[in-house]
């Protein structure tokens, strides 16, 4: 009985994954009015050394677009971007600047690495972009062509680029199969706002309205918060169409390990009851169900082998509708479903993470929670340093 549901959850998970494959493909045909182009603040939040991260930052200072500027934050002059930063701003010093301060409060590093540069940006439209992230010219152009007078924020698809390690392989194998098929779903299908940190496009009265960055600066999934923020303003989140890389080159295993259980984690508080959907989206992870527990059986074995062949068909066409390649990575496909399978355990175990150089608990919505593995021994010793002093 057990096996039954398995295989009927494993023809359903198909299923699901085409229907994901369908709304990528609807997404990607949506073409938009180039109409009108207002001054616009980019914002990239800069911290360590990320992959290509001079080529990234030049990118968004070749735009072919009438009036914009780039302003690159820090919090520290020893962070290795500052250098990268700089000489950034040495080659375009009429377009960027560069703003070092450490003086906001936020348990988001995020968004405490970006409160300076927002008050220092001039103009009414802004856009936040990740360091990690490559455009080409094209890009403001074709984002800005999303927004209309009762959208709040425009985010961007994206896919993974560039990977030349097996953690950056994997990462990138993510990326352009679970991450940007599901986006899409959300959005032609299920009509949920769905709003991607990589980039975000806003004007700042609409941003400001919703309580800018004090609304979010205690929460992990600022980019989800400020998009349901938007929603429940009765603005629109618009998805557009046009694609930015995500670039992942030299990534650790451990490195995508701990990106995909952070990830795992904040879809959890915020789905809640319906995480437990998810696997459906993973039809390769469910068939290796059925094959431990049918004891690798002829017919378990045959159907999991069909099940890798469909959804390896499935990610080299999505590949394919993204101009995109997997190259030979496309043999990881099986390993990297089967891994992500395992991590979508991990937020029913623990709700601790750790992310740049901090280690949180999440709570309801994303909301952040400072953790103190030491807390009771603090407790003990604040409590007999009080009845000495007394």
């Amino acid at each position: 009985m057990i096996l039954w549901i398995v295989l009927f959850l494993v023809f359903m998970s198909l299923a699901v994954y085409a229907l994901q494959v369908i709304a990528l493909r609807r997404k990607l045909r949506e073409e938009y009015a180039f109409i009108n182009f207002p001054p616009i603040s980019i914002i990239k939040p800069l911290k360590g050394l990320d992959d290509n991260l001079f080529d990234n930052l030049e990118s968004f200072c070749k735009q072919d677009y009438p009036e914009y500027e780039v302003i690159l934050s820090l919090q520290d002059y020893n962070d290795p971007a500052y250098r990268v930063a700089e000489k950034i701003r040495n080659k375009y010093p009429e377009l960027v600047k560069v703003i070092l301060n450490n003086s906001y409060s936020a348990l988001n590093p995020k968004v405490k690495n970006m409160i300076s540069a927002y008050k220092e940006s001039k103009h009414d439209y802004f856009l936040i972009s990740d360091s990690n992230v490559y455009v080409e010219p094209d890009y403001l152009k074709r984002t800005v062509s999303a927004m209309t007078h009762d959208t709040g924020l425009v985010t961007n698809l994206i896919m993974g680029a560039g990977g030349k390690t097996l953690g950056a392989k994997l990462e990138n194998l993510q990326l352009n199969s679970f991450v940007i098929i599901s986006v899409c779903f959300l959005d032609k299908f299920l009509k949920m706002p769905c709003s991607i940190g990589k980039s975000m496009l806003m004007r700042k009265s609409d941003f400001e309205e919703i309580g800018g960055f004090n609304a979010v600066k205690d929460v992990l999934a600022e980019d989800y918060m400020i998009g349901k923020l938007m929603h429940e303003k009765g603005k629109k989140v618009a998805l557009c169409s046009y694609i930015i890389k995500n670039i992942n080159e030299y990534w650790s295993l451990r490195r995508f390990l701990n990106r995909h259980t952070r990830w795992a984690k904040i879809r959890w508080k915020i789905a809640g009851s319906k995480y437990f959907i998810e696997p459906l989206s993973n039809p390769v992870f469910i068939s290796s169900i059925m094959l431990i527990l049918d004891g690798f059986s002829k017919n378990s074995i045959t159907i999991f082998i069909a099940v890798v062949t469909i959804k390896i068909a499935f990610d080299l066409y999505i590949n394919r509708l993204m101009k995109s390649s997997t190259g030979l990575s496309g043999i990881l496909i099986p390993l990297k479903d089967f891994i992500t399978g395992l991590i979508w355990f991990t937020p029913l175990i623990s709700c601790k993470l750790n992310w740049r150089g901090n280690t949180y608990k999440i709570g309801k919505e994303t909301k952040i929670i400072p953790y103190e593995s030491n807390f009771l021994l603090k407790l003990i010793f604040n409590k007999l340093r009080t009845a000495i002093t007394n």
